[in-house]
């Protein structure tokens, strides 16, 4: 489990094949990582993957080919949002996450947000029909592993505000019009349409 709370940009820095899929290697910079263990899991842009090798601050993750069909980014070099396992003594700061990335959004629109000298921004996403369902105002979704509030939906559109922390320690900041983001929906949504 995850909480969406992105404890580092780090930064693949290599991919190669492995089976049907790739194993990537992830610089993630930081001592504080320091106390990562192969088998631990990561959540390396919303995705959560197992570490299976470490060379110093470097992580090595193999990614199925399912994973990469589901996914966007861990392919090829480029930063990424990481995250390391919940534990039962930390605080739950964002919500709970799988890590089980639902599907990929495309971002339709991410401007400051007019007259807002706080230095917000607003990012829109386009999210596939079959999962937009799942996602309301007031409620949780988590874009490229990062716990965001949902504030307008609109069909399959719908807008966050990323406030300028998020901003500073996510890879967010990056993103344009027609970039692609991992998308995972709130569990709480997933488990009531189920029930229904």
């Amino acid at each position: 489990m995850f909480t969406g709370i992105v404890e580092r940009v780090g930064r693949i820095v290599r991919t190669a094949p492995q089976g049907d899929g790739l194993r990537i290697l992830v610089e993630t910079g930081a001592p504080r990582f320091a106390d990562v263990a192969i088998g631990d899991s990561i959540a390396v842009s919303g995705c959560c993957l197992t570490v299976v090798a470490i060379d110093d601050t470097r992580l090595a993750f193999d990614v199925s080919a399912e994973s990469l069909r589901c996914t966007s980014g861990l392919d090829a070099a480029g930063d990424v949002n990481l995250e390391r396992a919940l534990r039962l003594s930390d605080r739950l700061g964002g919500h709970l996450m799988t890590g089980h990335v639902d599907g990929i959004g495309v971002v339709a629109g991410f401007a400051a947000v007019p007259g807002d000298a706080y230095g917000s921004w607003r990012l829109d996403v386009d999210a596939p029909p079959a999962i937009a369902r799942f996602i309301a105002a007031k409620g949780s979704v988590a874009v490229c592993g990062v716990s965001l509030t949902v504030n307008e939906v609109a069909g399959t559109r719908f807008a966050v505000n990323l406030i300028p922390h998020t901003l500073a320690v996510t890879t967010l900041r990056a993103l344009a019009p027609g970039s692609r983001v991992n998308l995972e929906i709130d569990l709480i949504a997933r488990y009531v349409a189920r029930l229904a």
